[in-house]
């Protein structure tokens, strides 16, 4: 018998290696009232899954409600936060975001289609390994909560993130490896398949990407293996007394009758053409059956008869790609819609495009700043700066909706991240652009791959910014529908096929390699050897994105915008960075003030000054090249008396930098009195003769005539 909690119930824990440490999970040791909980450990990394799920489906939802949460905890690093005025953990960071995205992902799918309880999820880092990043054992410590609570969902899922060391995949590597990796690939899946992919990479080839997708599917079996144990050992039984929320066979049988005859080649037709099809036939089909059924009766019921008519015209869409080949809008599988792009339409702005593809519609602006302007990242696992943001945004009207504006949701963050990811690997380097860069999409128009749009749109802005990126950037959705045997690829999918579909697989890179990857599946897992052929064709389509947009802008424009700032940059030794800080800061300000320029200071040395106005900037420069100027033996300077003594005059050559001239080589005659020659504010002419082994400076006024 191990130990007891002080319910009588026994603390049960299973472990096995992973990836070259112990996995644990535990249970019965913490969250007493939630559904099920469970502690993950890996290494020092300490993860609780907690998952809530309701007794039965929740009123007033017409989609499941599930949602999952990642929380950072600044203690569990050891630290608490950089924010001088909030030291709380509020809001979720952008990351802990994109991490309970992550962990969402893969777990969605495995519900049943029509469970409409509320199912709540919540990973809690309780304490970080510092070497490696928590998102797998999180994902892990929630997938087996979920199983835990005997609810119908088709688990368990694990996942891992690897990067290549030596050219081979690794899993867990240390983070300073992971920041410098060619590639950083998270992969999650089931026993038997993958279920989701997301990755960053340097123009990697997706050859390598699919080796290292494979690796990692086998990779994860352990930490599978190890949930299902637990799942076994804790005598588990799912329950099997559900109700889903779909139409009934009855009215499905019905609205299948009426639209006999009305689906296939009736409503096949480009967008937005298409679109206006479906909602003409949906409006059809209400004012029939409420006809039919009585008014007041079928408001109780429109709701399943309009699901019912949803889930005829996904069957359709399925089985014209299936069974036909052919889309819903009438193009061939690999056929992409219809493409346009412009560059430089806005005015007053550093960088603008405008993508449009099909009815998905894109503009991307771009703003340079002084690096001063990179956004500080503190959380549990970061301390660091973001040079370049993407930021999307898409609202209600895109959609042909009314919705209320607010901040950023979970999907507008995800969108715009993948989007930074796709670019990220081409941006030039500080050294070689010292600029900070913003990039924003404003979403004009959706109907599918918006995020893509986002890409190609951001690639062309930031070219015409004059931003020189290594290469341009192209991207793509590719979809996936399948019959179990039967399997077809789409290129360029629109928002029909995406909702009939099983796979949504974004792919962006240039034309050496990926840059960025993002594939989630519908269905319960995929074989490595089918996303070979989604990643492949994705390849094909993204090279024709990338043709139409070098047609647009071939490359980066050579002169920026007259409204950007002009930055210029200037290496100096660390040491002498106190004094051009100077004391309180009082040098720096001083320049600031005088000429109007920007300036910032990095721990290496790098001095960047910007100024929309160049001659700013050239003030500012030479202020500081003057402070940091080491005197050079020979050299002629313009210096201030600023000290008389007997044996000669004290004269200041640059800031902080005295030296002597001696009586005898004040003037070419013989000199009785020091103040025959100077006073102390004189503005002279000197040579520097020599400079002693204590670091004396002597000068000569004589010998600068």
């Amino acid at each position: 018998m191990g130990t007891i909690n002080p319910f009588g119930k026994e603390i049960i824990k299973v472990e096995t290696e992973f990836c070259g440490r112990t996995l644990s999970l535990e249970v019965n040791r913490v969250g007493f009232r939630a559904t099920a909980s469970v502690i993950a450990r890996y290494g020092d990394t300490v993860v609780l899954g907690t998952a809530m799920v309701s007794e039965g489906p929740a009123r007033g939802f017409d989609y499941f409600p599930l949602s999952i949460d990642y929380e950072e905890k600044m203690y569990a690093a050891g630290k608490v936060s950089g924010s001088r005025f909030i030291k709380r953990e509020g809001r979720p960071s952008d990351e802990a975001i994109l991490i309970g995205r992550l962990i969402d992902r893969p777990i969605r799918p495995l519900w049943p289609k029509g469970y409409h309880n509320e199912v709540q999820g919540v990973a809690s880092v309780l304490s970080l390994d510092p070497s490696f990043r928590p998102d797998a054992i999180a994902m892990i410590a929630m997938s087996t909560a979920f199983m835990l609570t005997g609810a119908p969902f088709d688990g368990p899922v694990a996942g891992v993130r690897i990067g290549l060391k030596d050219g081979q995949p690794q899993a867990f590597l240390p983070l300073e490896e992971m920041n410098n990796n060619e590639l950083d690939l998270v992969v999650a899946g089931t026993k038997n398949g993958i279920m989701m992919v997301e990755a960053g990479a340097s123009e990697v080839r997706e050859e390598k990407i699919l080796e290292a997708m494979a690796w990692a599917h086998q990779a994860i079996q352990p930490a599978i293996d190890l949930q299902n144990q637990l799942f076994e050992q804790l005598g588990i039984v799912k329950n099997e007394e559900f109700e889903l929320k779909l139409p009934s066979e009855d009215v499905q049988q019905r609205v299948a009758g009426w639209l006999e005859g009305r689906l296939g080649v009736g409503l096949r037709a480009p967008y937005p053409e298409r679109n206006d099809l479906v909602k003409n036939l949906r409006k059809e089909a209400h004012a029939h059956f409420e006809q039919e059924i009585g008014e007041e009766e079928y408001r109780e019921i429109k709701n399943d008869y309009d699901d019912a008519i949803t889930m005829a015209v996904h069957k359709d869409i399925r089985k014209g790609i299936l069974e036909e080949g052919v889309r819903p809008d009438g193009r061939s599988l690999t056929e992409i819609r219809p493409l346009s792009s412009e560059v430089g339409i806005l005015p007053r702005t550093h960088g603008s495009s405008l993508f449009t593809r099909g009815m998905t519609q894109g503009m991307n602006i771009v703003t340079l700043a002084p690096l001063s302007y990179s956004q500080i990242v503190d959380t549990m696992e970061r301390d660091t700066e973001r040079r370049y943001l993407h930021h999307y945004n898409a609202p209600g009207y895109t959609v042909g909706e009314v919705r209320r504006l607010g901040s950023p949701g979970r999907r507008e963050i995800g969108h715009g991240y993948l989007a930074e990811r796709a670019l990220t690997a081409v941006l030039p380097s500080e050294e070689d652009f010292p600029y900070m860069i913003r990039s924003v999409t404003e979403i004009m128009s959706q109907n599918g791959s918006t995020s893509m749009a986002a890409t190609c749109s951001s690639c062309l802005a930031l070219m015409d910014a004059g931003v020189p990126i290594k290469a341009p950037v192209s991207g793509i959705a590719m979809g996936l529908m399948t019959d179990g045997e039967k399997v077809v690829i789409l290129s360029d999918i629109a928002d029909a096929e995406d909702f009939a579909g099983d796979m949504d697989f974004k792919t962006a890179g240039t034309t050496k390699g990926v840059t960025a990857l993002q594939m989630d599946m519908k269905v319960h897992g995929l074989p490595v050897p089918v996303l070979e052929k989604a990643l492949m064709q994705g390849r094909e389509g993204r090279d024709k994105l990338l043709e139409h947009m070098l047609q647009t802008l071939a490359e980066p424009r050579k002169e920026l915008s007259p409204y950007a700032p002009r930055i210029e940059k200037l290496m100096i030794k660390p040491e002498k960075i106190r004094e051009v800080i100077g004391k309180g800061g009082e040098v720096i300000n001083k320049i600031i003030a005088e000429t109007g320029a920007e300036i910032d200071i990095k721990d290496d040395g790098l001095v960047t000054v910007a100024a929309v106005d160049a001659k700013a900037i050239e003030a500012a420069l030479k202020m500081i090249q003057d402070i940091v100027a080491e005197p050079e033996v020979g050299k002629i300077y313009d210096g201030t008396v600023v000290k008389l003594m007997e044996f000669g005059a004290f004269v200041n050559i640059m800031p902080g930098r005295d030296g002597l001239v001696h009586i005898s080589q004040l003037a070419d005659r013989r000199v009785e009195k020091v103040t025959d020659v100077v006073k102390e504010g004189d503005k002279v002419r000197v040579k520097l003769t020599a400079i002693d082994d204590q670091g004396r400076l002597n000068l000569s006024m004589k010998e600068a005539k």
